[in-house]
């Protein structure tokens, strides 16, 4: 056995962690979520609800710690030692992808990447280039991407994902095809930043970025590709403190209940106690 405890302490410390995380990604990896883009920035694009992600972060962090009890929470981690061949991940890991009082830290990663996703989604989907049924802003793309210049390599490396492309523009797919990736991103934002099947909406993220990678757009897909791969490394916790907190259990995956209930417990005295 393994383990250590949690306290009001170590939560405010996760916490803290997880603010800096998300302050970091915004500053390196984004521009004007703190400052703002322009006139035509919308809601969700803008510093407002930078601000009010962060104060979601922090107010979580300050509900969880609360919520503890007094002397902590041991978190006891087994290990696996009766299984002939099985691989026992170290305790630092097993933490962040499977226990619920750690899913502090996934929060700044599903708010950049969730924010990112649907942001992008409902600028295509204002766009009538994207909308109007012609697929000609995805045709234009596609079209920029097949191209092979005279000099210098084509924004395409791969034969067979060109040709893919040709053959999509030839069959004039970009009339519904441009829909599809429109409220493709609009739903794997939504899913990642409500946390709802986290793990499910990173994954057709990841094929997003996949595919924008082939056609030659680095953009911001690389950093995207690489934070929802963690998301769904961690899908069983980075929605708890979202949908997946009533989602995953419909399929059987639930937090220990000693754990959970210990919380609850908490919680109830901590509400008694003000009443009094």
């Amino acid at each position: 056995m393994s383990g250590y405890r949690l306290t009001r302490s170590g939560t405010w410390v996760l916490t803290i962690v997880a603010a800096l995380l998300y302050i970091l990604l915004c500053w390196l990896f984004a521009d004007g979520l703190f400052t703002g883009g322009g006139e035509k920035t919308s809601f969700i694009s803008s510093p407002v609800l930078t601000y009010i992600l962060l104060a979601i972060i922090l107010g979580i962090g300050a509900y969880q710690a609360s919520n503890l009890p007094a002397d902590g929470l041991a978190l006891v981690l087994p290990h696996d030692d009766l299984t002939p061949g099985q691989t026992d991940d170290p305790r630092w890991w097993r933490l962040l992808t499977g226990n619920v009082f750690w899913s502090l830290l996934w929060l700044p990663l599903r708010f950049f990447v969730g924010r990112d996703w649907l942001t992008h989604g409902t600028e295509k989907f204002a766009n009538p280039a994207w909308m109007d049924g012609s697929g000609k802003a995805l045709a234009g793309y596609w079209t920029g991407a097949v191209r092979i210049p005279e000099e210098g390599r084509p924004p395409i490396t791969y034969d067979w994902f060109r040709n893919f492309l040709q053959y999509m523009l030839d069959h004039n797919w970009a009339t519904w095809f441009s829909k599809v990736i429109v409220f493709g991103e609009m739903l794997v934002g939504l899913g990642i930043l409500v946390g709802g099947l986290v793990g499910l909406a990173a994954f057709f993220g990841t094929v997003l970025n996949l595919n924008f990678g082939l056609a030659g757009t680095a953009s911001t897909n690389p950093v995207l590709f690489g934070l929802s791969v963690l998301l769904v490394l961690a899908w069983r916790v980075a929605g708890w403190w979202g949908l997946d907190r009533w989602i995953l259990p419909i399929f059987g995956i639930r937090p220990n209940p000693a754990a959970a209930g210990a919380v609850i417990a908490a919680a109830e005295t901590a509400i008694e106690n003000r009443r009094r």
